[in-house]
């Protein structure tokens, strides 16, 4: 056919007669703005994947742990199951010398018999804590006696050695994963152990993939004259998975308007986004900006961005379907590409923007390390008055959510014995597209503050929280570590909560009130019926009776040696970090009665006798309002309508 007759030629030739201009060029502001302004840059709705398939998913929704981690107390090393107080004075020339109580507790066998005084049970690593004994010893640091069937002891063994407590790791009703989280393989380790086949995340956005131009060629064809290989639709399927999409590569297309539109036509309606490359800019044989109008309202958003390389850039939204068509060449379309798609893709995958790998951070203590071996510290980042702050994560080896809670780590060389307060590490991220929280609390646990947690995530912050006990959270304040303290401690001079322990320049934040009481088993005649402040007290004299204390430093602590009046009672020294714990303790049988809040108890099935109505609250420093939008947001969360109805439900009284 002759050229001259050629209706596709004759609107070529016209075009490039014409010499289209870009509609309007727009700073890279405004473009942004723009496209932002018409593209709701929100999650797409959750669906529910087996646990093997959730690897890379972001979670929709909250998740608690439906039973503690561990279940039990647990052994933490091979040994012996033992009273820390029948090895009190022992030494290598007066061992304590203890009777082996004739059963073997291996992983998996429930204890049968209690370790009276001067008794010890063999126990193997993760094998389940004996009623009465409140310590561990390892098997290398005893001398087995065949004559007496027995063990000597040559050192003494400190209450709680070696010893994991129920729900250290996890506790009931826990929020251990949260809304918005990308799921690593960490993580699904932890709601294997929590029980869970599947769980609920985004659904993945839907991104078709087309390239446009005659001189485009598939990889792996043959290169014809004049023709390049197609590298960008490549590039681009592979960045959309990256960030969280599923990308659906549709091929190239020539620069013929009637096929891109046919294409465009059938794409639409199957995918959540579509991103073409070429055929944007204003010559002869770019055609994909002059279809973008037919397609639906309301049309081109963005043509031409004051950007370099970039500025051909068009935007474009068609009967809600967002339509991206980059740059030809492969430098700009991936500058745009990552300028303008990323962002969307992530949050319609419900990933959060992306940050570099490494983050250089400021270490608030000083952290000792063993010589001759590389150490390799899980952290934490805060936001500190001076930069991003690394904290290392507090749980051990045996912990689940050592990893999941964990920004990065840094390494201290095997050369050093620590690192020293004020040093700058190099915090290598776990996993790309994280950042640093907005807000960082930490003190003592509480079921309530998970759920203003996850409130304030849905007005966009993301807070991190570090349970080490009231006193700690007031202390890591003091170190400038976070934003805020949880505490509910109790001046025993005044008789009021937190307000008392805070230094100069601190404010306190009321939250809300927690009913602390004795729970015990439902029927145990020793409590049922009576007051607890009586029951107590009458137990302390039945040496039968076992407690399960609370540890030092935290608000519940101080409440307890109120009740005991210095007795040390059998179970003194079992002295576990949370509520979960001791309920765990009393209702599995290793202790008849301990402390805790109402809402702990009624998850386990306990009796309570109620001792106190306490305050738990929040401290920050004061200056840091002004300078902090999410410590702001967090505040003005506490005092709204919604908040309070949240915490009712979950049996909390307002401040």
């Amino acid at each position: 056919m002759n050229p001259d007759r050629d209706p596709a030629f004759a609107r070529r030739l016209a075009a490039a007669a014409r010499q289209e201009q870009f509609l309007t060029v727009m700073s890279h502001e405004a473009a942004l703005a723009a496209f932002r302004a018409a593209v709701p840059h929100t999650a797409l709705p959750e669906e529910a994947v087996p646990l093997a398939l959730a690897l890379g998913r972001v979670l929709a929704r909250d998740v608690a742990s439906p039973i503690d981690v561990p279940p039990f107390d647990r052994a933490l090393v091979d040994g012996f199951a033992l009273r820390a107080a029948d090895t009190e004075g022992a030494g290598p020339a007066s061992p304590r010398r203890l009777i082996l109580n004739r059963e073997i507790l291996a992983c998996g066998v429930a204890p049968v018999r209690a370790v009276d005084p001067g008794t010890a049970t063999p126990i193997a690593t993760g094998g389940v804590i004996p009623r009465g004994a409140d310590a561990v010893v390892m098997v290398e640091q005893t001398e087995f006696d065949e004559e007496t069937l027995g063990i000597a002891v040559a050192a003494p063994v400190r209450p709680g050695q070696f010893v994991g407590y129920a729900g250290a790791d996890m506790a009931l009703g826990e929020t251990v994963l949260r809304k918005g989280m990308p799921i690593t393989a960490r993580d699904i380790g932890m709601l294997a152990a929590c029980g869970l086949a599947e769980v609920a995340v985004v659904r993945r956005p839907r991104v078709a993939v087309l390239s446009t131009g005659d001189e485009l060629v598939a990889p792996g064809q043959r290169l014809r004259p004049g023709a390049i290989y197609d590298s960008n639709g490549a590039i681009i399927a592979a960045s959309v998975t990256e960030n969280g999409g599923e990308p659906a590569a549709l091929g190239i297309l020539p620069d013929d308007e009637d096929a891109l539109e046919a294409a465009l036509r059938s794409a639409l309606p199957a995918h959540d986004l579509v991103v073409l490359s070429g055929g944007t800019s204003k010559g002869a044989g770019d055609v994909s900006h002059r279809i973008l109008s037919r397609l639906g309202e309301p049309g081109i958003l963005v043509h031409g961005v004051a950007l370099k390389p970039g500025k051909p850039l068009c935007l474009a939204v068609a009967d809600g379907t967002p339509i991206v068509v980059l740059p030809g060449f492969p430098t700009s379309a991936m500058f745009t590409f990552h300028e303008f798609v990323v962002p969307l893709v992530r949050a319609l995958a419900g990933l959060p923007p992306r940050e570099e790998q490494a983050v250089s951070a400021t270490l608030p203590q000083r952290l000792p390390s063993e010589l001759g071996r590389t150490e390799f510290v899980m952290a934490s980042l805060a936001r500190g008055a001076h930069g991003p702050v690394a904290l290392p994560l507090p749980k051990g080896s045996g912990s689940v959510t050592a990893f999941s809670q964990a920004d990065g780590f840094f390494a201290v060389p095997a050369a050093r014995p620590g690192l020293e307060a004020g040093e700058t590490v190099s915090v290598v991220r776990l996993g790309a597209g994280l950042r640093a929280p907005d807000l960082t609390l930490i003190g003592s646990h509480c079921v309530g503050l998970d759920r203003v947690v996850g409130l304030l995530a849905e007005r966009g912050f993301r807070a991190r929280t570090v349970w080490v006990g009231s006193a700690g959270g007031l202390a890591a304040l003091r170190r400038g570590e976070c934003d805020l303290a949880a505490l509910h401690l109790l001046d025993p001079e005044t008789g009021r909560y937190n307000a008392p322990f805070l230094d100069a320049g601190m404010a306190l934040a009321p939250g809300w009130r927690r009913l602390q009481g004795v729970v015990f088993r439902a029927g145990d005649p020793r409590f049922e019926g009576r007051i607890a402040a009586e029951a107590v007290a009458a137990t302390l004299s039945d040496a039968q009776a076992v407690m399960v204390n609370r540890n030092a430093g935290s608000g519940t602590r101080l409440l307890v040696d109120g009740l005991l009046g210095g007795a040390r009672p059998a179970g003194f020294w079992n002295q576990p970090r949370s509520h979960n714990a001791v309920a765990a303790a009393v209702a599995q049988g290793r202790a008849d009665w301990g402390v805790a809040i109402a809402s702990v108890a009624r998850a386990y099935g306990l009796g309570f006798l109620p001792l106190t109505e306490e305050h738990y609250d929040f401290a920050y420093e004061a200056d840091a309002l002004g300078q902090r939008p999410a410590l702001v947001a967090f505040l003005s969360l506490l005092a709204e309508p919604e908040t309070a109805e949240a915490l009712r439900a979950l049996g909390f009284a307002a401040a």
